[in-house]
């Protein structure tokens, strides 16, 4: 039983003795064998004070593991970054119709295509800075 190894294992841990720790949440020596070797299992309020006394979350004590609710914060910084891929894709594209409009020398259709490219290279900067700003939170730099 996984109760009765996390009991063990933490008890020796916190360099506790099965005395120490049964004097803390008020039970006999024996009650702690028995939790740990499975034979029992402690009730409500004494998985709370076995918690307590060796500084544990009981969901840690069973062996539950829950999943992290999903952050809000995760969504909020997708959304962000699909705020950076357009407002690239605008900007770059805009530079390239002033560009190529101020040149005087571009027909329409070739206008169009120059800030076409424009756009697919800020779409590419912000991959870019993506990937960049990944590396840093990866590598604490």
């Amino acid at each position: 039983m996984q109760l009765g190894n996390n009991i063990y294992n933490l008890r020796k841990e916190k360099g506790l003795s099965q005395e120490k720790l049964a004097e803390k949440i008020n039970v006999t020596r024996q009650t702690i064998s028995n939790w740990e070797l499975g034979e029992t299992a402690p009730n409500p309020e004494q998985l709370i004070l076995l918690s307590k006394a060796l500084n544990k979350s009981i969901d840690e004590l069973v062996g539950n593991e829950i999943a992290p609710p999903k952050s809000k914060e995760k969504d909020d910084s997708i959304k962000n970054l699909k705020y950076i891929y357009i407002g690239l894709a605008i900007l770059c594209g805009s530079i390239a119709g002033i560009w190529s409009f101020s040149a005087n020398r571009f027909r329409h259709d070739e206008m169009l295509l120059i800030i076409g490219v424009g756009m697919v290279v800020g779409v590419c900067l912000g991959v870019v800075c993506q990937n960049v700003l990944r590396y840093i939170k990866n590598n604490d730099i």
